[in-house]
């Protein structure tokens, strides 16, 4: 058996730049706050954590005074430095460039877009961090749609103006966009459809990892996805190597691996979200060629 991991996985930009900046704080100082879980990874929240990073929510953010508060990668809504300022938090910003960037644009979006009696809206996982930082830029008036359902809280008859959570599936956002074309014109809006402004807002280093994906799903025997469960990131990926290898394994840590997934002869392939950790797909790489050395 041969086992590899895909040199394309691993933490994205933002992801590693959050993290390094917290390790760097935390070599400074015996605890750190951070609003909400820096990634969507257990065992890497928890190795954080033992060196005294301390995960808070938005109602505990609220209560504490003089102390440094981490923004994880997500971003945030302005709502949260508008608390930090009144109880004199530092506040330590490691949110991604990326996001920032798309936060601006739905900001600028959202003040033209009012202008015409617009709707900003954002195809998106509701309550994901980084959808309520989003949100936030429209005073949380932009509406959130994950699938078609959703697309009933739209007022088909004024402006649409589309972005997309960084993180979400390339296909599933411009099947949501043509979705609502074909609203606008079975609602008789036609003339709305020029009116009609769909942003690719997702992150091209993750968007890139889905054709990366797809061959490493083609090139090994067995596919071991290595992902948090919390991960939207790793559901979408996970799907794509689903779709190219029907012998697909999705897992948190090593313990999840069994036996009956592997042959002697196989080419396993060891691949992750842009949210999980290099150790952790080397441990579960390690754990597998133990399995090997046992079946030989």
């Amino acid at each position: 058996m041969k086992v590899n991991i895909d040199k394309n996985s691993g933490y994205c930009f933002g992801v590693e730049y959050a993290i390094t900046m917290a390790e760097e704080e935390l070599q400074e100082s015996e605890k750190l706050y951070c609003l909400g879980d820096i990634v969507h990874n257990d065992k890497e929240v928890k190795r954080l954590a033992q060196k005294g990073l301390q995960i808070i929510d938005r109602e505990q953010l609220a209560t504490i005074h003089d102390c440094k508060v981490l923004i994880r990668a997500h971003g945030e809504p302005p709502e949260t430095y508008q608390i930090a300022l009144q109880n004199n938090i530092e506040l330590i910003d490691a949110s991604c460039p990326v996001v920032l960037k798309l936060q601006n644009r739905i900001k600028s979006a959202y003040d033209k877009a009012k202008e015409m009696q617009g709707q900003i809206v954002i195809y998106g996982k509701k309550g994901h961090a980084e959808v309520i930082g989003l949100s936030g830029q429209t005073n949380k008036e932009a509406i959130i749609v994950t699938d078609e359902s959703d697309l009933d809280l739209i007022d088909f008859s004024k402006p649409i103006v589309l972005f997309s959570q960084t993180t979400k599936s390339t296909e599933g956002f411009y099947k949501m966009k043509d979705l609502i074309e074909k609203r606008i014109e079975a609602l008789g809006y036609t003339e709305n459809l020029s009116l009609f402004d769909a942003n690719d807002s997702i992150c091209r280093q993750v968007s890139n990892r889905e054709p990366q994906l797809e061959k490493f799903s083609q090139d090994n025997d067995v596919i071991v996805f290595v992902s948090g469960k919390k991960s939207s990131n790793g559901k979408s990926l996970f799907l794509v190597c689903q779709r190219h290898n029907t012998r697909s394994y999705f897992i948190e840590d090593e313990q999840e691996i069994q036996s009956d997934w592997f042959l002697p002869e196989d080419n396993v392939g060891i691949c992750g979200a842009t949210s999980t950790p290099m150790w952790l797909m080397e441990k579960v790489k390690e754990k597998i060629e133990e399995l090997d050395l046992i079946s030989a």
